[in-house]
């Protein structure tokens, strides 16, 4: 059996994040796994970052969903903050 090769395409402090982008690449058939790691060089012991990880060959389309995202979560900031 071949081992898939997944790569990196997000990275967060903040679960909640995590998860919105994790559903918006679920919804584009995108299959996405976590990756947690303590961060050994802060003073926290308890501060983590969480990684979201695809398979190589999704990485270009996951790109894509989740800059989209950003781009929408911005405008709606901007929009927010002007108002």
């Amino acid at each position: 059996m071949e081992r898939e090769t997944r790569v990196s395409v997000f990275e967060s402090e903040n679960p909640v994040e995590i998860q919105l982008i994790k559903s918006k690449l679920t919804q584009g058939n995108i299959t996405s796994f976590l990756n947690d790691k303590y961060m050994s060089f802060t003073t926290t012991p308890t501060a983590k970052t969480i990684r979201l990880m695809v398979n190589l060959q999704d990485e270009q389309k996951a790109f894509e969903i989740i800059d989209a995202y950003l781009k929408e979560t911005d405008l709606d900031l901007n929009i927010n903050f002007k108002n």
